[in-house]
């Protein structure tokens, strides 16, 4: 006795049983047809870039370095892929994406990475992205395990400049236990006043 059955393309299922000396055996093969109009929406070099073990916090950075390691690849953001440089920053953040943060200043869901990166294309955070310049104004060590770095920062646009405030703090236990996070990012600025759609 033969059962067939066939799902739509591109896959198909056969399953057919077939009598082995008085016992009856199932077996099941399945066929799977590639299309040829399945888009490439990944870039040649997305293997490489993220073969990679991806960039981040790690446990021998200091907490000047971290900043420096957040600006740089804010800096270049879209090497070697768009929002690279925002996606170091998601990996650096603090938080946790279950409880609303407050990384920004007011409380914002930044749980799903779209909801963070829109707030950095958001008209005050922007200049950070792709800047030309910037300076320490100074450095703070609030606790041993607390610091905070106001930075100076020249966008790419004319006469487009901005200060702002990371608040760095290495964590105690756990397994993020030394290592040194972003626990705010914040705009010296009213950068919400217009509101944000997030």
């Amino acid at each position: 006795m033969s059962i067939s059955s066939s799902l739509t393309v591109p896959q198909s299922v056969h399953l057919f049983s077939e009598s082995f000396k008085g016992r009856k055996l199932v077996n099941f093969a399945t066929r799977v047809r590639a299309s040829t109009d399945v888009p490439d929406f990944l870039s040649a070099d997305w293997l490489e870039s993220h073969g990679k073990r991806p960039f981040g916090p790690r446990l021998n950075f200091s907490a000047e370095e971290a900043v420096r390691f957040q600006l740089d690849a804010l800096k270049d953001n879209d090497q070697p892929h768009q929002d690279y440089g925002i996606e170091v920053m998601y990996r650096f953040a603090g938080f946790d994406p279950f409880e609303r943060s407050t990384y920004f200043g007011p409380f914002f869901d930044l749980g799903q990475f779209e909801r963070f990166r829109r707030i950095f294309h958001h008209s005050s955070y922007r200049v950070l992205l792709g800047h030309k310049e910037r300076k320490i104004l100074s450095n703070l060590w609030v606790k041993e395990n607390r610091f905070k770095q106001r930075v100076w920062i020249q966008g790419t646009r004319p006469d487009e400049e901005q200060i702002f405030e990371f608040t760095m703090v290495q964590r105690l236990g756990g397994c993020w236990d030394g290592y040194w996070l972003t626990e705010s990012l914040l705009d010296d600025g009213d950068s919400f006043s217009g509101g944000v759609a997030y």
